[in-house]
């Protein structure tokens, strides 16, 4: 470092005033590039064949170019999850984790804004001392006290690149709360429905097995009887004991949606229960808002993530630019010095210049570090947005392919209700056996937990939609912390 206090001691004050000019206006450049958002797709189209067939019978209707408003969960029109949801919201784990990074980041951007002022310390020396400048040595003691004040003019904006990234990192933490809270209310909303699901489809292999149960013990009377054989006897036997190997599959189902729900309120499954859940408990939203693409990249928390990730790219690149260029700083004394029996009031002023010269190309290397660190984060932001697209473009068709496989699936149970009675009035009128029932009622059973099955698959679809349009999710951190300063500001009113 080269110091600049006799120098400027030696200019007039015209010169003086030109030169600090100077300096200061150097403080005002801000070399490496300004971050700008990066385009996005004006296509108006997911998938035209999957929009195309929306409005077939039994399909729900697609709002296109329409926004999400409110609480996505809310077209179930179950109360039951809605208290669920706010629950898990307010007890969750992984929100409270990401509501702390938050903070932190934020407290990394004062931290680092703090460069941008100047730096004002407080010293002070005492000790003791022997000098030879007179006939003899002389011992005595010193001491020296006062503040000094140091200043980075920052000439090429090095410290405001570091204020920028950790401003995009902030952004990018409260992107990453949305994300976890996205993600919470789809599970919350998942899991529900699959232990409803559960429920329905245990109740329904129950009562099959009850039939199973009756169809053995009318097989074993008849061969009892002689009218049939062991191997009719064999096959009822063996049918029971299949359809059996249904029901512990759906009991974990169901107990794991029960603790997947007590998990994810941040409570241990024997801590908290979750509400039990039937099929009965949702509705199946009708219409649902889908916004166009370029308008979903700003509504999804993973892809203004990856938009975040690209602005700290970009600040580091103008970060590793101002490192390539002077840093210049300025700084001031005040200190009550004494030593022996004198003492004095000392003051001093000084520049300070420090430039690269020669440092083995590191700084360059650092620099094209930092813009190939820039290009891949541009390509993982354009990754992220075509797989948004990709997503939605799937349950789209997921959603039509749901309705197709619903109406299947009722005209399946239709025509096994229809058999059902049929049989029963035969057996009534005495044209067929009570045999030909049970195995109408059978069937019917088993058509029934086909179409258990594929209205889950239609609620589950519905709930990954509003996920991949993002689920009004982004903002959601800023209306939490509003509605806890609210409630505070009223919890100390005076009543």
């Amino acid at each position: 470092m080269k110091s600049f206090t006799r120098f400027i001691s030696r200019q007039s004050l015209p010169t003086k005033i030109t030169l600090l000019a100077a300096l200061v206006m150097l403080s005002a450049c801000t070399v490496g590039p300004d971050f700008q958002r990066p385009d996005v797709s004006q296509s108006q189209h997911y998938d035209q064949q999957a929009e195309q067939t929306q409005g077939a019978p039994g399909a729900q209707h697609v709002d296109m170019g329409q926004r999400l408003n409110g609480d996505w969960w809310s077209a179930f029109h179950s109360p039951k999850l809605d208290q669920v949801v706010r629950r898990a919201i307010a007890g969750n784990l992984e929100l409270v984790a990401a509501d702390a990074t938050i903070r932190q980041a934020a407290s990394s951007v004062a931290a680092a804004e703090g460069a941008l002022y100047p730096q004002v310390d407080f010293a002070g020396q005492a000790g003791r001392q022997r000098t030879h400048n007179g006939p003899e040595p002389v011992v005595e003691n010193f001491y020296a006290i006062g503040p000094r004040v140091a200043f980075d003019l920052d000439a090429f904006g090095g410290n405001k690149r570091r204020v920028e990234q950790q401003q995009a990192l902030t952004t990018l933490q409260t992107h990453r709360y949305e994300a976890a809270y996205l993600t919470l209310t789809g599970d919350v909303a998942s899991q529900a429905l699959l232990l409803a699901s559960a429920n329905a489809q245990i109740q329904a292999v129950e009562t099959l097995l009850a039939n199973d149960t009756k169809n053995l013990d009318l097989i074993r009377r008849a061969h009892q009887s002689g009218s049939t054989n062991q191997i009719d006897v064999s096959l009822a036997e063996t049918r029971l004991a299949q359809d059996r190997t249904l029901l512990p599959p759906l009991a974990q189902q169901r107990d794991a949606a029960r603790h997947a729900l007590s998990i994810l309120a941040g409570a241990g499954p024997a801590d908290w229960i979750a509400p039990d859940f039937s099929l009965d408990d949702f509705n199946l939203p009708q219409s649902i808002p889908v916004s166009l693409p370029s308008e979903m990249a700003h509504s999804r928390p993973d892809v203004l993530q990856a938009e975040s990730e690209l602005h700290i790219a970009s600040a580091a690149v103008g970060v590793a630019t101002a490192n390539l260029y002077p840093h210049v700083e300025l700084s001031a004394s005040l200190a009550q010095a004494a030593s022996g029996n004198g003492g004095a009031a000392l003051w001093g002023f000084a520049a300070g210049l420090t430039a690269p010269i020669f440092n083995g190309g590191t700084l360059k290397a650092e620099r094209q570090a930092a813009v190939e660190g820039y290009n891949a984060a541009l390509a993982r932001y354009q990754q992220t947005l075509i797989q948004s697209f990709g997503q939605v473009a799937d349950t789209l068709q997921a959603i039509n392919h749901g309705a197709e496989r619903s109406q299947v699936q009722d005209d399946a149970l239709r025509a096994a209700d229809s058999s059902l009675r049929l049989n029963q009035q035969a057996y009534v009128q005495g044209e067929n056996s009570v045999l030909q029932v049970l195995e109408a009622e059978r069937a019917y059973q088993q058509a029934l937990l086909g179409q258990i099955q594929a209205r889950t698959a239609r609620y589950l679809d519905s709930v990954h939609l509003f996920v991949a349009l993002g689920g009004h999710s982004v903002g959601v951190f800023k209306q939490q912390v509003a509605a806890h300063a609210a409630a505070k500001s009223l919890a100390q009113q005076p009543l």
